[in-house]
């Protein structure tokens, strides 16, 4: 865990890595620097919401209203360990391990947050089914979603994502899962994953356990990686690499939005996770900050100076509404667009589709993105990113395909992955009909 250029190690620091690395060892140390004083979950399971992604109500607000997300998170990528289909004892498995997790940690306690999780499926796993999944879920295999990306798919059978503000909450977590541990917060392991789900072997050798964290002060203390460069220039008070506040309540989808509302997976949602890599030299060293709040955000906002900092003067929103019907127009005589500007295009009554709950990483020593979305349908996701994409922006010619056109030249899409988050009731091992 090596220090950063100008810094001892910091507790959050040190937090990240432990995280990053994993393993009873990194526990241990991380339960060490911690010491997490957090009281054991609720008995009363029947208590908790149906909804795997209902995370909302255990979320800090900010003065704005804005949704604080967990600090710490871990992508767990796994196989189904047996043959054929899996059985109603594997099922009864899983579900205990994941009841354990839920009795041994609060979702929230006194403002923080103890454990949140969910535990998705890709269509590979549904393949095995003779039956199809229904018309109501929408769940394609994962592609590439514009001309200039070449992603490798993520087609495990199952993706568990785990999130705390303690990074040794989500390391016990998935130590218990995986049978390194028979005890987790001071309650036993009822049962673990063993025999049932084993780590995920993935295309291209892709990584099966990939991690990160969001929230003031964790990028600029984890900036020493491939991708920002040596001046150290990520703000003290930015949530995420690229400096700017993210996840604004009006720019976010509800929850309600998101969740499918009929057939055997009603109450259930569809989830993207896109891992990306963060290419931010030319972003820091080159680009002045008009031109990264007129990418980010879109140039009236820079031409009026409405950002202040890292943006936490917008508020609940970035307010670019008002921008959406101007890309063609900014293209044209401004020669920038706004990565916020386009995507408020897949608006639907005022309000994105997609519900974001991604996070930065330093996964392979590399500044990333672990972009998550839930929303009802993935269709929502693609009209979203095909926003993004900015066709019609390029298609002005003074933007190109991406440079000057919203934050694409920044970032690499290197894999994507599609999942079912069923309803709590038939989270372990559903068949398509639930």
């Amino acid at each position: 865990m090596p220090p950063t250029r100008s810094r001892g190690i910091s507790r959050r620091d040190f937090v990240k890595a432990a995280v990053a690395i994993g393993g009873s060892a990194a526990l241990s140390a991380c339960l060490d620097r911690e010491n997490p004083d957090l009281p054991q979950g609720t008995d009363d399971l029947s208590a908790l919401p149906e909804r795997q992604h209902a995370w909302n109500a255990a979320l800090q607000t900010d003065d704005h209203g804005n949704d604080v997300p967990p600090r710490h998170h871990l992508l767990l990528y796994l196989d189904y360990a047996g043959d054929g289909t899996p059985t109603d004892a594997d099922r009864e498995t899983v579900e205990t391990a994941l009841r354990s997790l839920e009795r041994a940690y609060p979702r929230s306690h006194e403002g923080d947050v103890g454990l949140l999780f969910t535990v998705g499926y890709a269509p590979a796993y549904f393949d095995r089914f003779d039956d199809p999944l229904p018309e109501s879920v929408d769940l394609p295999a994962p592609e590439p979603l514009a001309p200039f990306e070449d992603p490798a798919p993520d087609e495990p059978d199952a993706v568990l994502h785990l999130a705390s503000d303690y990074g040794s909450v989500v390391i016990g977590a998935e130590e218990a899962l995986l049978g390194e541990t028979t005890e987790l917060n001071g309650r036993e392991m009822d049962a673990t994953f063993e025999g049932v789900f084993e780590r995920a072997a993935l295309a291209d050798d892709g990584p099966n356990r990939r991690t990160g964290f969001v929230g003031e002060g964790l990028p600029a203390d984890n900036q020493d990686v491939t991708g920002v460069p040596d001046s150290e220039p990520v703000p003290e008070d930015s949530p995420l690499f690229m400096g700017f506040e993210s996840g604004f309540e009006k720019t976010q989808a509800t929850e309600d939005r998101v969740t499918i509302d009929e057939g055997p997976f009603a109450g259930g949602t569809t989830q993207h996770v896109s891992t990306m890599h963060l290419n931010l030299e030319q972003w820091y060293e080159q680009d002045t900050r008009y031109h990264r709040e007129a990418t980010m955000f879109c140039p009236a906002h820079a031409d009026e100076g409405r950002i202040e900092g890292t943006g936490k003067n917008l508020g609940n929103t970035s307010g670019v509404g008002a921008c959406a019907e101007d890309v063609a127009s900014d293209a044209r005589e401004e020669g920038v667009v706004g990565h916020a500007q386009k995507n408020a295009r897949a608006r639907e009554d005022g309000r994105p589709v997609i519900l974001r709950r991604d996070f930065d990483s330093t996964d392979g020593d590399h500044a990333g993105l672990h972009f998550l979305a839930l929303q009802e349908s993935i269709a929502d996701f693609v009209a979203t990113r095909e926003a993004m994409n900015g066709t019609d922006a390029a298609d002005e010619g003074a933007v190109g395909q991406r440079t000057n056109n919203g934050i694409l030249q920044y970032i690499n899409v290197r894999r994507r992955g599609n999942y079912l988050l069923p309803p709590r009731s038939s989270r372990a091992l559903p068949t398509p009909r639930a």
